[in-house]
């Protein structure tokens, strides 16, 4: 039986830039079915939390761009599990939203928060290990984070150093890295010391409030103001002038890279952050040339690409190796797959064709 007082607060409101065109403003990639499976990034998410807390203590924070989207995708939850932002303000404000609407409800509560476009195998594994974690910090003055231990020196992702010698679950956080060059992420590879930084959180309620407090006050101080008119028919009003006024920062600087109690849970189970074309290869089923193809794809000579296409096009593809090749929405992007970081400067000059393709 699930715990009454365990919260899931899923963020679900990027635009996906890195994949464009698939992922675009008004269709993001957490409302498609990227790997095929039947159902999109968003419903995996939820159900994934599912076995972690009751359905009715799940949240929902997104841009009011994708109210009509979630609703669809998610019939089972009601209009007060799905915070909308009026405009985009990081991850702390979002976060904040959540904490300060959740402790007028429960000041009991124990949250984990997590993005809304990972992949994670072993589902079982994943919550048991995030059930354990909450049941830890519901007890705790705590901050923590999800470790994933890692598979190969990968630039893409942030990392945390840890203390190799606490016994714990949640072993004492050294220091916060940035994305590194290869030769440095090989360095923390070999060290022993470095775990991938998973972007998935567990606190209660209280401490990060605290950590708010103490780090934030500003942000701190306007939530806290706000947050009786956070649940109730004055929400989305209060809510648009809470905006207006706070800071765009993410939850990393503004708080974990600051705090003196912040910990980490060491994780061995696959997971991936679906944030680049690359990202989407390596966890997507390939051929025997090495592809990953969606759509009605002739294929000739053709080796190591990633090929998404409409289903309604037939597409001929011949003498390629190692590209990208993309339509979605009247975008066609073609661009060599170790090239792909090219793509954010790909997206503002579509943008200064027109919007309509961003």
């Amino acid at each position: 039986m699930v715990n009454k007082n365990f919260y899931a607060v899923i963020m679900a409101g990027g635009v996906g830039t890195r994949l464009w065109p698939f992922s675009r403003t008004n269709y993001p990639k957490q409302f498609h079915d990227i790997l095929g499976t039947g159902k999109s990034l968003l419903q995996q998410t939820i159900a994934r939390f599912e076995d972690v807390c009751p359905t009715e203590n799940i949240y929902i924070v997104s841009n009011e761009l994708y109210r009509d989207q979630i609703k669809e995708q998610l019939p089972q939850l009601r209009d007060e599990q799905i915070l909308l932002e009026p405009i985009k303000r990081n991850t702390a404000p979002c976060i904040a939203y959540a904490c300060y609407k959740i402790v007028e409800q429960n000041p009991e509560a124990t949250m984990v928060v997590a993005p809304a476009d990972q992949v994670i195998l072993q589902e079982d594994d994943f919550a048991r290990i995030v059930r354990d974690t909450m049941e830890a910090a519901s007890k705790e003055d705590v901050l923590v984070s999800l470790g994933i231990n890692p598979s190969r020196p990968d630039t893409g992702y942030g990392y945390i150093k840890y203390d190799k010698n606490d016994p714990n679950l949640l072993k004492k956080v050294e220091e916060f890295k940035e994305k590194p060059p290869l030769e440095l992420a090989q360095q923390y590879l070999d060290s022993g010391e470095y775990v991938w930084n998973a972007g998935i959180f567990v606190w209660n309620v209280q401490s990060i409030i605290q950590a708010f407090t103490e780090h934030m006050p500003e942000l701190h101080q306007i939530f806290h103001e706000a947050r009786t008119k956070l649940n109730g028919s004055e929400e989305q009003e209060t809510v648009g002038q809470v905006y207006t006024n706070c800071m765009s920062e993410s939850i990393d600087i503004g708080v974990m890279e600051k705090a003196q109690n912040v910990h980490v849970v060491l994780c061995d189970f696959d997971w991936s952050d679906l944030g680049t074309w690359k990202s989407l290869y390596e966890n997507s089923e390939k051929d025997a040339q090495g592809n990953v193809i969606s759509g009605q794809i002739i294929n000739h000579d053709t080796q190591n690409c990633i090929i998404k296409m409409p289903n309604d096009k037939l597409v001929v593809v011949q003498g390629m190796d190692n590209f990208i090749v993309a339509e979605f929405d009247n975008v066609l992007l073609i661009c060599r797959k170790d090239e792909e970081q090219r793509v954010k400067s790909f997206v503002k000059e579509a943008k200064e064709v027109n919007e309509k393709y961003v």
